[in-house]
């Protein structure tokens, strides 16, 4: 019997049945946008509300406002997305001269955009207008991508530079970096998964190999401001067998960045962020080392990151990874295993 595939009949130039093959002189019809988290490259948004009204939402009560989203593609169409802006967050949303933002998307109008299926996003907003905590922002957004390439149990991030048009008039553009954050339920699905919103689960109750992923990763970057049974920066996630996977965020208090706002919880026993503690549960070193080995493995990527992104200053990358040399080196000496995260380690 002769079979002829479809990658044959591609190759004759004959269309399969059911296919539309393009009239001769036609325009080729637009290819559908790319997902939001599936580039690297920046994105040139610009976001039109009242921003005066919202920067003044520092409560409990967060009510929406309206807004427009609106850039340019690679063809050069405009795009303009009515949305919905609600402040968020607890400490930045104290702190912040510009507060954390949630931005809401109208699906049906978004369907055929970058943002399609989004539903709603988090933008990790520049705290304040300076140079410092542009680079802030910049590491945050790296830690991001730093974590992606350890697991695909990770919240994807999108840099964005985001020009802010105050829809009063009442004062001028200003244009600072941003990010947007996946959405906890996207990230799920994406992992076939679901969110768990339930406190009280304890680290040896979840994933063995996830939960030694997070607790050396917190640790490369110097954070302790996690709690997995108080659902704190960390997302819990099951799959269809029950098991319980911690998902972390929210990386503004880590080491690397150390910006002047972050100090550890007295309880802790360090001085400054910057002084790592690991707060995974006991492992013997047999255990970790296949953690290491993952982090071992994705070193000269991490490097590579930090230094080809082109708005982060040149002593701030240099600072980032003689940080980054310090864990190297700790996980690679085995009485450093034994100091940092054997010795001090949490009970199950």
């Amino acid at each position: 019997m002769l079979r002829i595939t479809l990658a044959a009949l591609t190759a004759l130039g004959v269309a399969p049945l059911g296919s539309a093959r393009p009239q001769a002189g036609a325009p080729s019809p637009a290819p559908p946008p790319a997902a939001l988290f599936d580039a690297a490259d920046p994105l040139a948004i610009t976001l039109t509300a009242d921003f005066n009204a919202i920067a003044k939402e520092r409560g409990e009560q967060k009510h929406p406002h309206p807004g427009v989203l609106s850039y340019v593609t690679p063809r050069g169409d405009s795009v303009s997305l009515k949305v919905n802006l609600h402040t968020r967050g607890h400490y930045r949303l104290r702190i912040c001269s510009f507060p954390p933002l949630k931005v809401e998307f109208d699906k049906n109008e978004s369907a055929h955009t970058l943002f399609a299926h989004q539903g709603n996003l988090k933008l990790v907003v520049q705290c304040r207008d300076n140079r410092a905590f542009s680079n802030y922002l910049l590491e945050e957004y790296l830690i991001y991508r730093v974590y992606n390439l350890v697991t695909p149990m990770s919240f994807r991030a999108r840099l964005a530079r985001v020009t802010y048009v105050d829809a009063t008039g009442r004062r001028g553009p200003e244009t600072r970096y941003g990010f947007f954050l996946e959405n906890d339920d996207r990230m799920a699905r994406r992992n076939h998964t679901h969110v768990l919103d339930t406190k009280g689960v304890i680290q040896s109750q979840t994933d063995p190999s996830q939960m030694g992923r997070v607790a050396v990763f917190e640790y490369l970057i110097g954070n302790t401001d996690w709690s997995v049974a108080g659902l704190h920066n960390i997302v819990l996630i099951e799959d269809s067998t029950g098991v319980l996977f911690p998902v972390p965020y929210d990386y503004d208090w880590s080491g690397v960045i150390y910006p002047p706002y972050a100090v550890p919880d007295s309880r802790l026993g360090i001085r400054t962020v910057r002084e790592r503690l690991y707060r995974g549960y006991c492992r013997t070193a047999a255990e970790l080392a296949p953690h290491f080995a993952v982090f071992n493995a994705v070193k000269d990527s991490i490097y590579a990151l930090y230094r080809g992104e082109e708005g982060l200053e040149r002593g701030r990358v240099e600072d980032a990874l003689g940080y980054y040399d310090e864990f190297y080196r700790t996980i690679n000496d085995p009485r450093r295993v034994k100091r940092a995260f054997i010795d001090s380690c949490l009970p199950g």
